[in-house]
């Protein structure tokens, strides 16, 4: 169990706990006088926590703060990267931009910068990512692997894949992962994700993994002026999705996907990315600016690259661009 104070304990013990939780057994397992347990518990209340004291029998959560906090998510987070510090923002311009500041001012491996809103939001391109308060999921982490900038972006297919395994444990719905970097369900576009590095000429100093998942969003709010088709989880689902529960339980796929790439390289998450795709085998139209052409998925290669086979027989390396599907 990650230790993330006696607050972040006793919320653990609520959510393992069958309903209410007795003073005297969070005064056993946490060591503390029933005095000191009642302080605790009124300064969760404090916080935007609703802990009733159930008369003769102890205590029950009945709610956690609509805004996501930094007790929230690491209160049971049992990672060993991701997540060993968590920062909660009521708002901010870009969670990538905090992170990548925190970053070059020496911020440890496994970040994690989470917003409840964000005035700037980053999509791929330069594009805008809507960021609406209390609804959804912002969040960049931290990043320093050992490895060249070339093989950075191989980190692209852990959010990705990540976010789609996050997306089957919370909810009853399928993820089909579209390249590079989206999440489609039911071919409408939930889930975005956007890498930044910091590089020297053959070190990688660190890598700012940034993801957006719109979890609760309702379509009448995600405006007009989108490029491809989005809704929700919410939307897709018709059940509203926790926003701590599934931050903890990507957070948790990520580190082990990150442990994973670190032990044995990219291919055993690339060949998941790739069960995953929603355009393996797909015909598509490819623009890179003035330039557009078709051709036939095959798959990416190691670096992450879309592998399309024209008409000719040419097999194109695509870096970059925007791919629809045909």
């Amino acid at each position: 169990m990650k230790d993330s104070g006696v607050d972040g304990r006793i919320l653990e013990l609520f959510r393992t706990g069958d309903g209410v939780v007795s003073g005297a057994a969070l005064s056993r397992l946490l060591g503390l006088s029933r005095t000191a347990v009642w302080k605790h518990v009124k300064g969760l209340r404090a916080n935007g926590y609703q802990i009733e004291a159930v008369p003769a029998k102890g205590y029950r959560l009945l709610s956690a703060p609509k805004i996501l906090t930094e007790l929230d998510i690491s209160a049971g987070l049992a990672t060993s990267r991701i997540g060993s510090s968590v920062i909660c923002l009521k708002e901010t311009e870009s969670t990538n931009a905090v992170a990548f500041r925190m970053a070059e001012e020496g911020a440890p491996e496994g970040t994690v910068v989470i917003a409840d809103a964000q005035t700037a939001g980053k999509g791929r391109l330069g594009r805008v990512w809507l960021s609406p308060a209390g609804v959804n999921l912002y969040c960049s982490v931290l990043l320093r692997p050992s490895i060249s900038p070339m093989a950075a972006c191989q980190l692209t297919f852990l959010s990705v894949v990540a976010v789609a395994r996050a997306i089957e444990s919370c909810t009853a719905l399928k993820p089909q992962i579209k390249w590079p970097n989206d999440i489609l369900i039911d071919g409408k576009k939930v889930a975005g994700l956007l890498n930044e590095m910091n590089a020297e000429t053959e070190k990688v100093n660190f890598v700012v993994l940034g993801i957006g998942v719109n979890l609760n969003v309702r379509l009448a709010d995600l405006g007009e002026t989108l490029r491809h088709p989005a809704s929700s989880l919410l939307e897709e689902g018709g059940v509203e999705v926790d926003r701590a529960a599934f931050t903890r339980r990507l957070l948790t796929e990520l580190d082990q996907l990150y442990d994973t790439f670190l032990r044995e390289g990219e291919g055993p998450v690339r060949a998941e990315w790739l069960e995953r795709s929603a355009i393996r085998g797909r015909s598509v139209r490819v623009s890179q600016g003035a330039r557009e052409f078709t051709g036939v998925v095959q798959g990416v290669d190691s670096f992450g690259a879309l592998l399309v086979l024209l008409a000719d027989g040419t097999l194109e390396t695509v870096l970059s661009g925007d791919v629809a599907l045909i």
